[in-house]
């Protein structure tokens, strides 16, 4: 993988784990993502939600390096760094009248390396566009360094003839604009991917990571502010969109770091539920340089029970007091 650091090329080629356009963190300061909410009020039903997850689950790093595995090479979410002259492909969707054709202003298709079409690494999963062999959510994520656009892709294949996928979202990096409600993305809830990952540059930077993490639970329940999607009806489950914050009393102070930078995040800014899947997984990017040894001891020792739910639908206002918006 292509370190972070590396100074954008002459040539405009595409690249894996490049250089993300900055100011950071990704979105505007008052987006979601990026909202502090060691403040927000508790929801009143955060007891029962966390029982219902289980609250000895452990967390889990779902994120990582390569893997052994021949079906699912990597770990973590890749994501690509292209320039503004990449040229714009068409996809097909299967979910057209939730999928966004074209960037606004922008011409339709989105900016798809030529090489994913054949080479492993560029797509969740790690297996090639082509390859018939390839399943799971096959999310791939695009930056348009230039025109600071991100592109998201779900289930995304190459037939031989043209580029597939269940679903495709486009967000302008410098926009709040929310999806109509009842949408999906790239994701179930509705919302971005990449901006709520845990990335290796932030995690051993110098600085605060200043945005929430990405979250997957086995069942949801709706949605709510900010999700717009929902993907489950299961009773006492969490809906899409829910805030989990990792209780002020929890001590994270006896590991080492960059660990507690990660932690304090969960903290300050919490985790949101954007999938189903896999109890308190937290989604990352893939990059060699993590180390899961350390990594998956850590995040164990953090049990769903250390955090509690915000009020759910919870929004910020211009006093700094939420309101529940409930849908």
């Amino acid at each position: 993988m292509i370190g972070f650091a590396a100074a954008f090329p002459a040539a405009a080629q595409p690249i894996r784990g490049g250089d993300l356009p900055q100011p950071f963190p990704l979105f505007p300061l008052n987006n979601w993502w990026n909202t502090d909410i060691s403040s927000a009020p508790v929801d009143s039903g955060s007891a029962a939600l966390i029982s219902f997850i289980g609250a000895t689950r452990g967390l889990h790093p779902d994120f990582g390096g390569d893997s052994d595995d021949p079906s699912a090479p990597i770990y973590g979410f890749p994501y690509v760094v292209v320039s503004g002259s990449q040229p714009l492909v068409p996809v097909t969707f299967d979910y057209a009248d939730q999928s966004d054709s074209a960037a606004p202003g922008r011409p339709p298709g989105y900016p798809i390396p030529e090489e994913a079409k054949t080479q492993q690494k560029w797509i969740e999963g790690g297996l090639a566009g082509n390859d018939l062999n390839a399943d799971g959510d096959r999310h791939m994520l695009i930056v348009d360094r230039d025109n600071r656009i991100l592109f998201e892709l779900y289930a995304l294949r190459w037939s031989g003839s043209r580029w597939e996928a269940g679903s495709g979202a486009i967000f302008p990096l410098d926009s709040n604009a929310r999806r109509p409600e009842g949408w999906t993305s790239a994701d179930a809830a509705g919302l971005a991917i990449l901006p709520g990952l845990v990335r290796y540059e932030e995690v051993f930077g110098s600085g605060p990571i200043r945005h929430a993490f990405r979250v997957t639970v086995r069942s949801t329940n709706g949605y709510v502010y900010p999700g717009s999607h929902a993907a489950g009806s299961t009773s006492g489950a969490l809906p899409m969109g829910a805030r989990l914050r990792l209780k002020a009393s929890r001590d994270i102070s006896s590991f080492s770091e960059p660990l507690p930078r990660i932690f304090q995040a969960m903290k300050t800014y919490g985790l949101i539920v954007a999938d189903n899947g896999s109890d308190m997984y937290v989604s990352g990017t893939y990059d060699t340089r993590w180390d899961n040894d350390v990594l998956n001891a850590a995040f164990a020792a953090l049990t769903a029970g250390d955090f509690e739910v915000i009020q759910l639908g919870w929004q910020p206002t211009a006093r700094g007091r939420g309101r529940a918006a409930r849908h």
